[in-house]
């Protein structure tokens, strides 16, 4: 790796983490207010000794428990460890390493997240983890989903209720295609390694199989943020539908908001929802 890319990360955050930020004090005769090598390296459980060589650039190829160590002593986000990895190359150009230890798995939307699905109201909204668990939602997200059997299990995940809930089958007509774009997501959108990926992605492969796993191992198919859907509602009826994807970075998150393309699937949403027809407004795909 050139210019020491890896070990410049590395300084440039352990001087902008405060003490406090990681519960120690910051004692006296502080000539920075970030971290000492010394805490750093006690929080990570590495030698002070192999942290120098990491930030002088002389070793360059860390383990991706090490990584994994280090990103979780800096509270590192989960797009900050992603560039971390990105920046950890083999000693002669090969593929990325991989940040062995994951951020927690967000279980809940920020509160400023929620205020922002609380203003979508009557559209269906929701925030969703990067394995596909639905951490936050809109009334209207949960009126249309709900019948679907999304809610039924807990947490509520996408996965597993498309490749598991037969009723998903019947909802979507075009139910290959959600496929490849749910998986496509998930191979794309999660640090490799990732041990709720690993867990998931073993769990579907032997719950549902083929279906499943040929998907996983294809990287053909690359998640897009807009796109269609059609969906048989078992008390709206026929819908089509159309989405946006927002991502949400630093929480590993994205939000994902569902309109309706035509001012049939508006009226339903509206019954749907106890609303006088006109609340929601069909959305012009061209425009």
């Amino acid at each position: 790796m050139s210019h020491n890319e890896l070990g410049t990360f590395l300084r440039t955050w352990r001087e902008a983490v405060t003490p406090a930020e990681v519960g120690l004090p910051a004692g006296p005769r502080r000539r920075t207010p970030g971290l000492r090598r010394a805490e750093l390296a006690t929080l990570a459980g590495v030698s002070v000794e192999y942290l120098t060589r990491l930030e002088q650039g002389r070793d360059r190829n860390p383990s991706p428990q090490v990584l994994g160590a280090l990103a979780d002593a800096l509270n590192l986000s989960l797009r900050d460890r992603v560039l971390l990895r990105r920046l950890t190359k083999e000693a002669e150009g090969g593929d990325p390493l991989v940040c062995g230890a994951a951020p927690p798995l967000g279980r809940a939307a920020r509160p400023t997240v929620q205020a922002v699905l609380d203003r979508l109201e009557p559209a269906p909204a929701a925030v969703i983890n990067w394995i596909g668990d639905v951490v936050a939602h809109t009334d209207g997200y949960a009126r249309l989903f709900g019948p679907l059997g999304l809610f039924d299990a807990e947490p509520p995940n996408l996965l597993r209720h498309l490749f598991t809930d037969p009723r998903a089958r019947t909802a979507y007509p075009d139910w290959s295609r959600v496929a490849d774009e749910l998986v496509a997501r998930l191979r794309h959108g999660v640090p490799l390694r990732d041990p709720y990926l690993a867990e998931l992605a073993e769990e579907l492969t032997v719950t549902a199989g083929a279906e499943f796993a040929d998907r996983y191992a294809a990287l053909a198919v690359t998640p897009r943020s807009v796109g269609s859907q059609q969906v048989e509602h078992p008390e709206a009826g026929p819908l089509r539908l159309l989405h946006e994807t927002l991502a949400l970075p630093d929480d590993g998150q994205h939000m994902v908001v569902h309109l309706p393309a035509d001012d049939a699937t508006a009226a339903a949403l509206d019954r749907l929802a106890g609303r006088r027809p006109g609340a929601l407004r069909a959305v012009d795909k061209a425009g």
